[in-house]
């Protein structure tokens, strides 16, 4: 990589406490939910944190955005140390790293129209008078395929792809660097996850994006994804590039995974990474 990464993650670590009583509680337990885990992403790379459920992926995500605090461990956004952030400089470096969650029905307000949901962190941030938020709206659904005269529309009147395209929109509406999708798919048929990866790749190249793709799907790695990190246990037990790591997996957690994938061989994913 050259230059700095836009993210940085080093020896994170994330231990939850399990605790029994109501009045005198105390510790009967430790949850070891990520365990020094340290990857780069560079401006316009994709990397796919791939795992099974539970196996710490979206914790990962949420401890970079610092949607919760890690218990060691560093994560530095273009250099810069998140946790040494105060509240005002956290808030404002939030702007530049933007997540898509994985259900397109419960991630968008039901009372708010296209766009007032498009409109909100754009006045949150005070960017903008009312006007130029308007058109910056319409041009973010014209770039996610949609058209902007859905602006008026309320969620429950698109399909769950034209949600989630929404839900695309509202994460550029404040120009990001980082990326995170935290099984951003996964709720779609397969034929709209199609539809929804190739517009994630368009905006990835056209905004030069970093991008954390987390995901179970060992398919929708191959598709979209640079380099691969294999998580288990909340451990990264492989990490190579997506063609390298599916061509010839080293680890025998990745190869159960490649072996668990339904109705797919490793030489479908290998040619489909190769292809991506």
């Amino acid at each position: 990589m050259s230059g700095v990464p836009v993210l940085q993650v080093d020896g994170l670590v994330k231990h939850f406490q399990l605790s029994r009583g109501i009045v005198l509680r105390r510790q009967v337990g430790l949850v070891r939910a990520v365990e020094d885990v340290s990857f780069e992403i560079a401006r316009g790379e994709t990397l796919a944190l791939v795992g099974e459920s539970g196996c710490g992926k979206s914790t990962t995500g949420r401890l970079i955005l610092r949607l919760m605090d890690p218990t060691s461990g560093s994560v530095r956004f273009k250099g810069k140390e998140i946790a040494d952030l105060d509240k005002d400089a956290l808030r404002r470096m939030r702007r530049h790293m933007q997540i898509i969650f994985q259900d397109p029905y419960a991630s968008l307000n039901p009372r708010m129209t296209v766009g007032e949901i498009l409109d909100e962190p754009l006045r949150v941030h005070e960017i903008g008078d009312v006007s130029s938020r308007a058109a910056r709206g319409r041009e973010l659904l014209e770039i996610v395929g949609l058209s902007p005269e859905h602006a008026r529309r309320y969620p429950h009147q698109f399909s769950g792809g034209q949600r989630q395209r929404i839900c695309i929109a509202r994460a550029l509406a404040m120009e990001p660097e980082l990326l995170i999708g935290d099984e951003p798919v996964s709720a779609l048929d397969v034929s709209v996850q199609d539809q929804v990866l190739r517009l994630l790749d368009e905006v990835r190249r056209k905004f030069n994006l970093a991008v954390l793709f987390i995901t179970h799907d060992l398919r929708v790695a191959a598709q979209v994804c640079d380099r691969i990190a294999v998580m288990q246990r909340g451990v990264i037990v492989e990490q190579g590039t997506t063609s390298e790591v599916f061509a010839a997996p080293r680890h025998e957690y990745t190869k159960a995974l490649f072996d668990a994938a339904p109705g797919r061989n490793r030489e479908f994913f290998a040619g489909a990474a190769a292809g991506a």
